[in-house]
């Protein structure tokens, strides 16, 4: 059966009526996602908020102020903070092109497209304008900051679920409050997270960085261009090769290691298989394909023969609707 989702991209500097409505067309679906493992197995206010502002302070009055627009409930204000939240797994592929005066991320979001909120937000609800794709209301797929820091999420392949929090939160809380690849570093290996999920991190002067994080152990950041859905060895062998994990992360270095790969080839190599993946009955096909470069605060969406051009100097409102098949993406 064909999926349509709509890609949204809305402009809001300070937590406002945009949000507000975003937030009560998608709360029922979450509220359902957040309870699917009963009411119990998820933490109390009192301890969301305390591990907000144990680890992440600066975010509280943008966290109190969405809250307040939410409606001001128990529930939301928990699942909100994104604390020990259900268990999710996404595929994606990501990757880092660094060139002298020149860096770009760019990467493929695998998931279930009924999933995706397709939200593209423009905010400044601190002191930094954002760019980026929206998950859990607040979260961040992947975006960019106008200091030039661009992060990427993706699935580490571990079932691994502990004490932590998900990973869109950490990536907003990093283009809210960093600068820099050293910063952004600090800050994953210091945030606990509740699954495994492998950041890659990119930022105007050419530095870049793959963290691989895991509630059981410490962060392994090295200085990696490539994220797939493996840590650094294969333990959940099944979603391995459902998803192709090797394949794809053995295409991505064989680019970004040969000094002939322009920008352009790299994006190009997104759009077609190992990369670009069909397989949207077991929710592995591509939902989308980003790419930021943030040295000219540029960020791009694409899909077969549709795409969306963005920056901070010219970011317009609109909407894009894309069908999905259970094994094609359709445009048209």
């Amino acid at each position: 059966m064909d999926k349509t989702l709509v890609f949204r991209t809305v402009h809001e500097e300070a937590p406002g009526a945009k949000w507000q409505s975003l937030f009560d067309y998608h709360w029922p679906a979450y509220e359902q996602w957040y309870l699917s493992e009963g009411e119990r197995e998820r933490p109390g206010y009192l301890a969301c908020y305390n591990a907000l502002r144990r680890h992440m302070p600066e975010l509280l009055d943008t966290y109190k102020a969405l809250c307040e627009l939410a409606g001001g409930g128990d529930l939301a204000a928990r699942l909100l903070s994104l604390y020990r939240p259900p268990p999710y797994i996404t595929g994606c592929s990501q990757a880092v092109l660094a060139r002298p005066g020149a860096t770009v991320l760019a990467r493929n979001y695998d998931y279930p497209p009924e999933l995706c909120e397709g939200s593209i937000f423009y905010s400044r609800w601190n002191e930094r304008r954002v760019i980026a794709m929206s998950d859990c209301l607040w979260g961040v797929l992947d975006g960019m900051n106008d200091r030039g820091l661009a992060v990427s999420l993706a699935f580490g392949g571990r079932k691994v679920v502990g004490d932590g929090f998900g990973a869109p939160i950490i990536l907003r809380y990093i283009l809210e409050f960093c600068d820099s690849v050293p910063q952004a570093a600090e800050v994953l290996a210091r945030v606990p997270t509740h699954m495994a999920y492998n950041i890659t991190v990119a930022d105007s002067a050419g530095r870049y960085v793959t963290a691989m994080i895991a509630p059981d152990r410490r962060a392994s950041i090295r200085r990696v261009a490539v994220a797939t859905n493996h840590q650094k060895k294969i333990e959940w062998y099944a979603h391995a090769l459902a998803s192709e994990t090797l394949i794809r992360e053995r295409q991505l270095s064989i680019l970004v290691d040969d000094a002939a790969t322009t920008e352009e080839r790299l994006v190009s190599a997104f759009f077609s298989p190992p990369l670009f993946r069909h397989d949207y009955q077991r929710g592995l096909g591509t939902v989308y394909t980003a790419v930021y470069r943030p040295r000219t605060g540029r960020a791009q969406y694409h899909w077969p023969g549709k795409w969306l051009d963005l920056s901070f100097d010219d970011f317009h409102e609109e909407r894009l609707a894309i069908r999905y098949g259970s094994r094609h993406l359709i445009t048209g």
